[in-house]
C-alpha cells in the first residue's frame, strides 16, 4: 500500500488542485504544464545558479502562483472561458519551460558556457523525494496533508461552500453577494500551488529537470478527480472522491507493471478509465437526475 501510495502521491496533489478548480465549473487543463515548469525552475536554481533548496522552493511555489495569475486573468478579467483559458496556459508554459533551458535538461554535471554547472540538488531537496519519515515515505506524507488541507477548505470553510454555490448556479451566488471573481482566482490559486507542490516532490525524486517531466500528469489528474465525482455518491467534486480516484490509478498502473504490460499501453488504460469516469459523472448522472 505504500509503494501504491508513494506511486500515486504526485498524480493525488495535482489532482486535489484540479478539483478545487472543478468546484466554481472551471476546469484546470494547464496543471500539467505548471508542474513541468516547477520542475525545470527548481533544477535551474539549485544546479545553474547553485542557490540552496530552500530558495528552490520558494521559486517553485511562485512558479506555481504564476501559472495560477495568468489563468486568473484569463478566465475573470478576461472573462475567456475556463477550458480556453487554461489550454492557452498550458502552451504558453510549456514554452517558457524550453526556452528557459534552451530546450535542454538540467541536471548536475551539465555543461554551462563551456563550463560544468556550479550546483547540485542538495541533500535536504532530495529528502523531500525520496526521504522516508520512520517507515512512511515523505510523498506519501505529503499528499496526506494536502489532502487533509483540501478537505476542510472545501467542507469545513465558508470560502468551501462559496465556491460549491459558484459551481452550482454563478449568477444566482453573485446575486446572493458572493464576489464570484475573487473566489474563482482563489480556486485557481490553490491550483497552482497543489502543482508547484507536486513539481517540487517530482523534481526532488528525479534530481534532474527533464522536459516535459509533468506532461502525463494532466491526464492522470483529471481521471482521479473525474472518477472521484462517483464515489459515495457525490456527484461533484470532491476531496475523498479525488484520493479514492488516485489510488485506483496507481492500482490498475502498478497491477498492468506487476503483469508486464507494454508501457505504451498504460496511456490505452488511462484513457479509458477518464472516458469511463466522464460517463459516470455525466451521462449515468444527467439520467439519474431525470428519474
Amino acid at each position: 500500500m505504500l509503494i501504491i501510495l508513494q506511486s500515486v502521491a504526485i498524480v493525488g496533489v495535482v489532482a486535489l488542485g484540479v478539483t478545487v478548480s472543478m468546484t466554481t465549473g472551471g476546469f484546470d487543463l494547464s496543471a500539467g504544464a505548471a508542474v513541468g515548469a516547477v520542475v525545470m525552475v527548481t533544477a535551474l536554481t539549485m544546479v545553474r545558479f547553485n542557490l540552496t533548496g530552500g530558495t528552490a522552493i520558494v521559486a517553485g511555489l511562485l512558479t506555481g502562483l504564476l501559472v495560477a495569475g495568468v489563468n486568473a486573468l484569463l478566465t475573470v478579467v478576461a472573462r475567456i472561458p475556463d477550458l480556453v483559458a487554461t489550454l492557452g496556459t498550458m502552451f504558453l508554459f510549456q514554452g517558457l519551460a524550453l526556452i528557459i533551458t534552451s530546450g535542454r535538461s538540467v541536471a548536475p554535471g551539465m555543461t554551462v558556457d563551456g563550463a560544468p554547472a556550479p550546483g547540485r540538488y542538495t541533500e535536504g531537496f532530495a529528502w523531500i523525494g525520496a526521504g522516508k519519515l520512520g517507515s512512511v515515505p515523505v510523498p506519501v506524507i505529503v499528499f496526506a496533508l494536502v489532502a487533509v488541507v483540501v478537505y476542510l477548505f472545501l467542507e469545513r470553510t465558508r470560502w468551501g461552500v462559496a465556491l460549491y454555490a459558484i459551481g452550482g448556479n454563478a449568477e444566482a451566488a453573485r446575486l446572493a453577494g458572493i464576489r464570484v471573481a475573487r473566489y474563482r482566482a482563489l480556486a485557481y490559486a490553490v491550483s497552482g500551488v497543489c502543482a508547484a507542490i507536486a513539481g517540487i516532490m517530482l523534481s526532488a525524486r528525479l534530481g534532474r529537470g527533464d522536459v516535459g517531466a509533468g506532461d502525463p500528469y494532466l491526464l492522470q489528474s483529471v481521471a482521479a478527480a473525474l472518477i472521484g465525482y462517483a464515489v459515495l455518491g457525490a456527484n461533484r467534486p470532491n476531496t475523498v472522491g479525488t484520493v479514492v480516484g488516485a489510488v485506483f490509478i496507481g492500482v490498475v498502473i502498478n497491477g498492468m507493471t506487476m503483469l508486464n504490460a507494454p508501457y505504451y499501453t498504460q496511456t490505452f488504460v488511462q484513457g479509458a478509465l477518464l472516458a469511463g469516469a466522464l460517463v459516470v459523472s455525466y451521462t449515468l448522472r444527467s439520467s439519474v437526475e431525470r428519474l
